[in-house]
């Protein structure tokens, strides 16, 4: 699935929420999609052309909901998020 199709309710799901709302949700799937545009240097177009970016954005929208925060913190980033990112960075200076 690419990023841009990843909708709230996709989210809601894999947060396993039954109880949600959209106010809730959306800023951390754009949190998610602003941190792999920063990470890796990517346009939207070309985070689309990635599908491993799917669990990227689960994983984040997981860990921010989970903390409450709404930033991701670079020194203690999931190393699959890690990994799946740094396998697409073309800002690696």
């Amino acid at each position: 699935m690419k990023v841009s199709e990843i909708s709230i309710e996709h989210i809601a799901e894999y947060l396993r929420l039954d109880d949600y709302t959209d106010g809730e949700l959306a800023p951390l799937l754009e949190s998610a999609r602003a941190f792999i545009r920063s990470y890796t240097g990517l346009t939207d177009e070309e985070i689309d052309t990635h599908e491993d970016f799917y669990i990227a954005v689960m994983v984040l929208c997981q860990d921010m909901y989970d903390n409450r925060c709404m930033y991701v913190d670079k020194n203690n980033l999931n190393k699959a998020v890690d990994t799946i990112l740094g396998m697409h960075c073309v800002n690696l200076l």
